[in-house]
């Protein structure tokens, strides 16, 4: 069994090479951040992110699903098409959950993080009391990593954690330094039974929403480590048994710059997206025409008759001629799954699917 250091760690691991990707990590997140505060209603961008982020980070767990079992679940009213996808809307919940709750008290605290792995898993197991949990080789079954066992060794590591989180006069590294360490510590801890990686992943979103970085959880990171499964599984051990964080640093620092500008990208064409379908709208339908609609639109890919009735407070029938005119002037496509009919927005379904199926570019 690994032992596990104590945060703030007293080596100094802000390497030259490392404060030289810091600076392009910075400079991209920067203009994420610009771009994302520039758009009127943001909820539109968390609503439509968050699932993409869910749906890379649980494929990293190989909870694999479709975008459309995705769009076509309904998490309001707990309806899903697999079961792959509710533990998807589970994650997505998780993480605009969380994120109320950092931009509430500007605290990231334990109790935060057991609630998170909580909504993610729905279960209360909490902290791992119980010994035996070790982590594989998926395909030789041989031990990688041996995380601590004893529960009191699992919540004192947690403590300090929560203060390094926390307070930022214990060290003076950047904030994406330890945003890369957190993440780390915590894998390392692996403090539950299961959700641990997806949990840690929903932590990253949330320490630079503390921190300033991002004013929206709309950071797509998970689809960067995704991508670079095996290097993020093997840094994180080559880190534990080496105590060179240097790589490590690099590896998570290039996937906030490459992440920063594709997320940076994707948020201008759906923005440049909206704009189209209003001007058509208000061109072609204007009675049906209005910024309400719009947003319904662009907030789920896939609509339905009950979503529009609820966030225009319009009867079904009216909510059901404006869907289909919509599928008359081309701005909808129209599908039939069981009794439901639901209405894509196909322009910004082939946005959200072109940048997930493009791989990320080593920098």
């Amino acid at each position: 069994m690994s032992q596990i250091n104590l945060l703030p760690l007293t080596q100094d691991i802000e390497t030259r090479a490392v404060l030289k990707k810091l600076a392009k990590a910075h400079q991209a997140l920067a203009e994420l951040k610009g771009v994302v505060a520039g758009i009127p209603n943001q909820s539109i961008l968390i609503s439509t992110l968050s699932l993409q982020e869910a749906k890379d980070s649980s494929a990293i767990e190989n909870i694999i699903t479709t975008h459309d079992d995705l769009y076509r679940s309904d998490s309001i009213a707990r309806h899903f098409v697999t079961v792959a996808a509710k533990e998807v809307h589970n994650y997505a919940t998780a993480l605009r959950n969380g994120f109320e709750q950092v931009k509430r008290t500007g605290l990231l605290s334990n109790n935060d993080i057991l609630e998170i792995q909580a909504c993610i898993e729905e279960s209360r197991a909490g902290f791992r009391k119980l010994p035996g949990t070790a982590l594989k080789n998926g395909l030789t079954g041989a031990t990688v990593y041996t995380p601590p066992q004893h529960p009191d060794e699992i919540i004192a590591l947690m403590t300090n954690l929560e203060r390094f989180i926390n307070e930022d006069d214990l060290c003076d590294w950047d904030a994406l330094t330890k945003m890369a360490v957190i993440h780390h510590q915590f894998e390392s801890i692996h403090p539950f039974y299961d959700g641990n990686g997806r949990t840690g992943r929903i932590i990253n979103i949330l320490y630079l929403v503390q921190h300033g970085l991002l004013g929206s959880p709309v950071l797509y990171l998970s689809r960067y480590i995704n991508q670079n499964k095996a290097d993020y599984y093997r840094l994180l051990q080559a880190t534990r048994d080496t105590g060179n964080w240097e790589d490590w640093l690099l590896y998570m620092l290039d996937g906030v710059e490459q992440t920063s500008r594709q997320t940076t990208e994707l948020t201008i064409g759906i923005v440049a997206l909206m704009q189209r379908h209003k001007h058509t709208l208000r061109e072609q339908l204007p009675k049906v025409y209005s910024q309400e609609l719009i947003n319904n639109l662009f907030r789920h890919p896939y609509t339905k008759i009950e979503f529009v009735t609820s966030d225009l407070q319009i009867t079904r029938k009216t909510a059901a001629k404006y869907l289909d005119e919509a599928v008359r002037i081309g701005l909808l496509s129209k599908h039939k799954l069981g009794k439901d009919n639901y209405y894509l927005n196909d322009a910004l379904y082939e946005l959200l699917l072109n940048v997930n199926a493009r791989p990320g570019t080593p920098t």
